[in-house]
């Protein structure tokens, strides 16, 4: 009896939900501006590409920039293929079918990079699995970057400055 009242207790003291006005929605959205898959994924094929040119240059070995290249690609291609089911009429919709389709396509997403890599010496002649690495982590690593320079964050950076 004792822990059933102390339960309502605990209940009534919990703040009431209280859902945002379409101002304060609108607030929020400017304060914590969203970052397009699209950029990301276009930043990652750009560090890539860097990477491979960057291997290939500095060790003045084909194999090697190639190797480094795949290891972007196994990157920038799954995480294509996830933008475009994320930003599918479906998913926008929906927000049940949103998170769905979420999971779903990060399964794929995950899929596709551990069968690309699985594929790698088949495909990349004389392949380099450091310079592989190299490149898919470099170009993974891409994420934290577009968080860290999303239009709302870079301007709040310059104004500390």
């Amino acid at each position: 009896m004792a822990e059933t009242s102390q339960a309502l207790h605990v209940e009534a003291q919990e703040p009431e939900f209280k859902p945002l006005t379409a101002e304060q929605a609108r607030q929020l959205r400017e304060r914590s501006p969203s970052v397009s898959p699209w950029r990301v994924v276009a930043g990652q094929a750009v560090v890539g590409l860097v990477v491979a040119i960057a291997a290939w240059g500095l060790t003045g070995r084909q194999n090697v920039g190639w190797s480094a290249g795949y290891g972007a690609l196994a990157v920038v291609f799954p995480a294509a293929l996830f933008a475009r089911g994320l930003m599918s009429r479906v998913t926008l919709v929906n927000p049940g079918a949103a998170v769905f389709g979420f999971f779903l396509w990060e399964m794929v997403k995950i899929a596709l990079t551990v069968a690309m890599l699985f594929a790698a010496p088949r495909l990349v002649t004389d392949l380099s699995w450091p310079a592989m690495l190299v490149g898919l982590i470099v170009t993974m690593k891409v994420y934290w970057v577009a968080l860290l320079v999303r239009p709302g964050k870079r301007l709040k950076v310059l104004e500390k400055a």
